[in-house]
This record gives C-alpha cells, sequence and structure tokens, in this order.
C-alpha cells in the first residue's frame, strides 16, 4: 500500500503540469499487449479480482487510483523500478497500453 501511495505521488508530481498534453492510443492493442506481456504478473482485465503476482496492482486499481492522468502512465511505464522488468516499449506501444488503462476507469 505505501509503494502505491508513494508511487501515485511520484507520477502526480512528475506529470501533473503536463496532464493533457499525450494522446491516447489504441485500447484494443493496449489490451493484447497487456494479456501478452503485462498478466504474468498484473490482472488486466476487470473480471480478475487479484494479480498473479500479489504485489503488482490490477490494471483497474491504477486507473482508478485518485489523480492518474495519461502522463503519469507515461512516466510510470518509462522508469525502472525495482519490482518490475526493464521493459523497453515502442512509443506506440506505450500509448496503447495507457489508452487501455485509463479505459478502465470507473465511471462517476
Amino acid at each position: 500500500m505505501l509503494r502505491t501511495v508513494l508511487l501515485t505521488g511520484c507520477m502526480l508530481a512528475t506529470g501533473a503540469a503536463l496532464a493533457g498534453a499525450q494522446e491516447l492510443g489504441d485500447v484494443r492493442q493496449g489490451l493484447a499487449y497487456a494479456r501478452k506481456v503485462c498478466a504474468e504478473c498484473h490482472a488486466v482485465v476487470p473480471s480478475q479480482l487479484a494479480s498473479p503476482n500479489p504485489d503488482a496492482p490490477s490494471f483497474a486499481s491504477v486507473a482508478n487510483t485518485p489523480g492518474m492522468t495519461a502522463t503519469a502512465l507515461h512516466v510510470w511505464l518509462h522508469t525502472s523500478h525495482p519490482t518490475m522488468p526493464n521493459l523497453i516499449l515502442e512509443p506506440d506501444t506505450v500509448d496503447d497500453v495507457v489508452a487501455y488503462i485509463l479505459s478502465l476507469r470507473r465511471k462517476r
């Protein structure tokens, strides 16, 4: 929980100024990539109640983190984390994954 709070704080601090600047990618391509690469650790679809790795947040919980933005997700996906593999993603892939994650936001 503390790691999620710290991660969220870092993402918000880094990306808040550019929150609306990113264009989103293709949600379907983002889901396909997430199922292929991210699902080993993360719950990537809303019907999954828990991630395979209990330390990995579900994509739905990431999407519904207060203040989460496309920019924050871009920063997160371009930053090394000790608990994640060092993924090097093409810019379009990042856009697609970000678009997919943000599509999981609950409607308010």
